[in-house]
């Protein structure tokens, strides 16, 4: 009854956050609450890209150990570790102004392009095939016989197959990135009012952050589970294999959720419009509000308000 008297509590919102508007017993307007809740509509696809940026970590990473356990040698030249890199930044650098490209000037005018939900659905699917690819190239890898392989003056055994064999994972990491990237961003800032649209640009940005952490958590406890033998001195003897596999099947459970929610953002048609009020309700409410602060009498006549 306390809470009721107070009005924290009450039958008639529709959310939790109605709660705190003025006309519900709150401190904020209607306008500031509803601009809030267009926000938290965005957390489940920042949520949604922890796992995701997990998987793009691989690449300075699972991906660059895999690299550096195959055969770098292109004829008599040694090649860096991180040349492979180039090839997941190739698709990054190519694949987005396409798009742009063709849907400017080849998409028929009655025709709408893919919507951005749609579109990072098919970038998480990038990401976990990669992982799945990754899992099965490293079996493949694993099956070449053992080579020497001196790398900054320290002699590997690594595997005799070649590096360019790796390529298809990282090539699908950079498509899922191309993907996935400028869709988050716009839906970002077409469904969020102009005045918090850097709000909503840093809780992507921490997502993007959290995955990272997430990631290292990830790799962590696979390795105190496994008590090492996932990441042994010698990856040819290790389950590296295993470790692509589970984060290909996360991320593939990422996926179906992420579909699963995707409805939530294929309108917006908010074009970051604010969600303002009428002028006469918004006036009536900020008077209303001055007399409460004063503590005089609630008793307006239409003339003094109009």
């Amino acid at each position: 009854m306390c809470c009721l008297r107070h009005r924290h509590l009450s039958g008639d919102v529709v959310s939790w956050l109605d709660r705190a508007k003025e006309n519900n017993g709150g401190r904020y307007s209607e306008t500031h609450v509803e601009n809030v809740k267009v926000l938290t509509k965005l957390f489940p696809l920042y949520g949604l890209q922890l796992l995701y940026r997990v998987c793009i970590t691989q690449i300075p990473s699972g991906y660059y150990i895999q690299t550096m356990n195959s055969n770098l040698h292109l004829g008599d030249l040694l090649l860096p570790i991180g040349a492979m890199n180039v090839i997941s930044i190739l698709p990054l650098l190519l694949l987005a102004p396409l798009m742009e490209f063709v849907t400017t000037f080849f998409l028929p005018i009655e025709k709408t392009p893919l919507a951005p939900a749609r579109v990072i659905t098919l970038g998480h699917t990038c990401a976990a095939v990669s992982l799945l690819v990754a899992g099965f190239l490293e079996l493949h890898r694993k099956a070449y016989p053992l080579v020497e392989q001196t790398l900054s003056g320290k002699v590997l055994h690594v595997s005799s197959m070649p590096c360019f064999q790796l390529a298809p994972q990282y090539i699908l990491l950079g498509v899922a990135e191309a993907l996935v990237t400028p869709a988050c961003s716009l839906i970002s800032f077409q469904l969020i009012p102009s005045h918090i649209r850097g709000m909503s640009l840093h809780f992507l940005t921490l997502s993007y952050g959290g995955g990272c952490l997430l990631g290292a958590f990830i790799i962590q406890l696979v390795y105190f589970c496994s008590g090492g033998h996932f990441y042994p001195n010698s990856l040819h003897d290790g389950n590296l294999e295993r470790f692509f596999f589970l984060l290909a099947l996360l991320m593939t459970i990422n996926t179906l959720l992420f579909w699963r929610l995707s409805y939530r953002y294929m309108d917006l048609s908010v074009q970051g419009k604010p969600l303002n009020r009428s002028s006469l309700s918004e006036k009536l409410l900020h008077y209303k509000a001055t007399l409460r602060f004063y503590d005089t009498i609630e008793h307006l006549s239409t003339d003094s308000v109009l």
